[in-house]
């Protein structure tokens, strides 16, 4: 069994390849039961997750001939790490043989989570994002902020980015980190401001309080909500599912766990049926993505397991020998 670590991951991906992969296992497919999903109360301080992502070949949908492959994802998520200087997830990838159950890699899962996670990101965005889309905007500036700068600038020509925070310094940290790697990037000093100047808007955090404003997002503009992954986080308010046609990553987990869809779905804001696709359906062709250059997309999106599948899959083969 092969031990992968952050910078071997790093290594074996590419942005642009990443993506391209996701989009041929999203039409490919695998089979990926909704995740578990458990709450580890502790005596004092904010609850940890626990999240266990299985996920294995799907012989029928992919045609795959050589046995194929079962991954499994172990997740936590702790918001009070953030103070000790620690990241808020921690993870491991396991990838056995999809025949005799064999483990063949052990990967680093924060790593591998951030990867998939910005080309899941990018590859919706090269969907639902305008062409000329130059101006990004990352609500959010934890460990996967410069993971999202990188990923939609392999699907788009950004030519600038903003960096949000609660903590303008740890916004300031990502720009400086964006533009010590050629990338022009600048702290953002008003949120509500630059919600009107982004072409794209990706916000990673998890916030319960939503901090996109629909009304002040400019026409054709690309939203693309990657935190909020229980049902009472938000990032988004009413607005800005109102003014937008939205999309997901899956709708099995969208619908269950993502409190931007669940809580518009149970006050009436949002119907199942205006959900206008997942990524499956986009990368089969089945729906459409960005009709007009003047409507407003909004994606959302939680995990998918076949995303991790896809890219441990990915990392091991360019790691052998």
């Amino acid at each position: 069994m092969q031990m992968i670590s952050a910078g071997d991951v790093d290594r074996a991906l590419t942005f642009s390849g990443l993506v391209e992969t996701l989009r041929k296992a999203f039409h490919d497919g695998a089979i990926q039961p909704v995740r578990h999903h458990h709450t580890v109360e502790r005596p004092t301080g904010a609850a940890s997750t626990l999240l266990l992502m299985p996920a294995w070949s799907d012989f029928n949908a992919g045609g795959v001939s050589d046995g194929g492959h079962i991954g499994v994802k172990i997740v936590t998520v702790s918001p009070d790490n953030n103070a000790i200087a620690k990241p808020a997830v921690m993870g491991l990838y396991l990838l056995l043989d999809g025949t005799t159950g064999e483990p063949q890699a052990l990967i680093d899962g924060q790593r591998l989570t951030q990867w998939r996670t910005a080309c899941a990101s990018a590859l919706a965005a090269s969907y639902l994002a305008r062409e000329d889309a130059s101006k990004l905007l990352i609500v959010g500036a934890g460990a996967l902020a410069p993971f999202l700068a990188k990923a939609h600038a392999a699907v788009r020509p950004i030519k600038q980015v903003r960096i949000w925070n609660r903590t303008p310094a740890n916004a300031e940290k990502v720009a400086a980190d964006l533009r010590a790697e050629g990338i022009d990037a600048a702290a953002s000093a008003d949120l509500d401001a630059d919600l009107g100047w982004a072409d794209i808007v990706s916000s990673a955090t998890i916030s319960t309080t939503p901090l996109i404003k629909g009304a002040l997002l400019k026409p054709g503009t690309h939203v693309d909500l990657v935190g909020g992954f229980t049902p009472t986080m938000r990032e988004s308010d009413d607005d800005a599912i109102r003014r937008a046609r939205v999309y997901v990553d899956t709708r099995a987990g969208a619908t269950k766990e993502a409190g931007d869809i669940v809580q518009p779905l149970a006050s009436g804001v949002l119907k199942a049926e205006d959900i206008v696709a997942d990524l499956h359906e986009l990368a089969r062709d089945q729906k459409r993505g960005r009709e007009t250059a003047d409507e407003i997309t909004l994606f959302k999106s939680v995990g998918a397991a076949l995303e991790d599948l896809a890219a441990g899959i990915a990392v091991y083969e360019r790691s052998k020998g």
